[in-house]
């Protein structure tokens, strides 16, 4: 896994081992950025469900302003932070230990809102209605800006999820993406 673009293009990028990490496809993420890369410089960008932190990263080493990575578990905080610092592009971030969707309390207002959300939960999830909702309401995103969801292509969202509609959705074999504004 390495970075496609950007100022830390060519980066190698760790993740744990073991099944409790699945990081989003080179491939997939290539045509993620294509689709928002008119949105990325200068943006905010809050990678929910880091991992890897390699979503963030993208956008980061794409001219993002600012990306607040969250993940649940001790192994993914510092992988993220370890490929931060590999990509030297740790100074524009902040890795948050926290469970989801509740811990986005936590999320530091002064950083909000945020132009792009970006959330890759295990395909287990299910709880992806109040998690855009809590966004919505906690105003983590900002006018105009986007929630985009990585989820099983078999997983079905509806057109509407916790208040945003869904403008888009892309297929890459078993994993799509899912744009809500």
């Amino acid at each position: 896994m390495r970075v496609i673009a950007g100022t830390a293009r060519g980066t190698r990028l760790t993740a744990p081992r073991g099944p409790a990490i699945r990081p989003t496809l080179d491939r997939v993420r290539e045509a993620l950025f294509s689709i928002l890369m008119p949105r990325i410089p200068g943006a905010r960008f809050l990678d929910l469900f880091a991992g890897t932190g390699a979503n963030g990263i993208e956008a980061l080493s794409r001219g993002a302003a600012w990306c607040t990575f969250v993940d649940n578990a001790p192994a993914a905080i510092a992988t993220v932070t370890h490929n931060l610092e590999a990509a030297r592009l740790d100074t524009h971030a902040e890795c948050l230990r926290l469970s989801l969707p509740e811990g986005l309390g936590a999320v530091s207002p002064k950083r909000a809102p945020y132009g792009v959300v970006f959330a890759d939960p295990p395909y287990a999830f299910t709880r992806y209605g109040d998690l855009a909702r809590l966004l919505r309401d906690m105003s983590l995103v900002e006018e105009g800006g986007l929630l985009v969801l990585e989820h099983a292509a078999t997983t079905d969202l509806g057109e509407e999820l916790g208040g945003l509609k869904r403008f888009r959705t892309a297929h890459y074999g078993d994993t799509d993406l899912s744009f809500f504004s």
